[in-house]
């Protein structure tokens, strides 16, 4: 009777211990979840640290009986593990509900608008040669936005269905290759901006490097066609076509507006 007696006041002891920290962890969450969205993560952490106080409060209960049975005494000490993985999935789960922005136009934007998008990628050698900050800054530096970016290898498949155009030519294979080896990644990117498309091949420069102006990108970056460090959408069509490709999962193209937005894009 004794042994049970101390058993239930350590599983009393450790169940109120967690729903004290649990208090703990959903003021110190929401603290922050609140700069984000105050009124979801107002109900949403009063929902999961209620439940964190029942869930603790039983595994607790579970962990000391454990340690009773096999030792014969009861375990006074808080077990961290607990702790550790209620507050690790607390935490995952609220990482998970951050708010993403939804779109509220077209994936490639409206042409011949501000919101007309562009798709740029900086290939493997550009990326070897440390260039995609300088690429960047050309793009921000003129006053465009970006909304989506990410560094990836691409598949086979999507290399293959971003050249199709150029299937038929003899380097097709080895172009391919070059972009799905792994030796660098491709840096891609959605940009946003009046006129963005048609501006953005300008800044890029001609495809071979000898024939760029320059000041492009092409024309100060490079002097090879095969090693030519970048691409860019050459049509609005074609830059539908390839954020689709590239970012055509929900969430991955970003509709935000810069402070400095009526600034850069305002007609007067």
């Amino acid at each position: 009777m004794l042994a049970r007696a101390a058993i239930a006041a350590v599983s009393r002891a450790g169940a109120s211990s967690v729903i004290a920290r649990a208090s703990i962890i959903q003021g110190r969450a929401f603290s922050t979840a609140t700069r984000a969205n105050a009124t979801s993560g107002s109900h949403f952490l009063t929902g999961v640290a209620t439940a964190v106080g029942v869930i603790g409060a039983v595994g607790s209960y579970s962990y000391y009986r454990g340690e009773y049975t096999q030792y014969h005494q009861p375990a006074f000490v808080y077990p961290s593990f607990i702790n550790h993985s209620l507050s690790y999935i607390f935490f995952q789960r609220i990482a998970t509900h951050s708010p993403i922005l939804a779109e509220t136009k077209p994936l490639a934007g409206i042409k011949n608008t501000a919101s007309e998008r562009t798709f740029i990628a900086v290939k493997p050698d550009g990326v070897q040669r440390g260039l995609v900050g300088k690429i960047v800054s050309r793009f921000e530096e003129r006053g465009y936005k970006l909304v989506a970016i990410k560094a990836v290898v691409p598949s086979r498949a999507l290399a293959e269905e971003h050249y199709a155009d150029l299937r038929a030519r003899p380097f097709f294979r080895g172009l391919v290759e070059y972009m799905t080896n792994g030796k660098a990644p491709v840096v891609a990117m959605v940009w946003e901006g009046k006129d963005v498309v048609r501006q953005g091949r300008a800044m890029i420069g001609a495809t071979n490097p000898l024939e760029s102006s320059p000041g492009s990108i092409r024309g100060q970056y490079c002097v090879s066609v095969g090693r030519n460090i970048i691409h860019g959408s050459d049509s609005f069509e074609s830059a539908t076509k390839e954020i689709q490709l590239w970012f055509g999962k929900p969430g991955e193209v970003i509709d935000w507006e810069p402070a400095n937005w009526v600034w850069t894009m305002a007609e007067n």
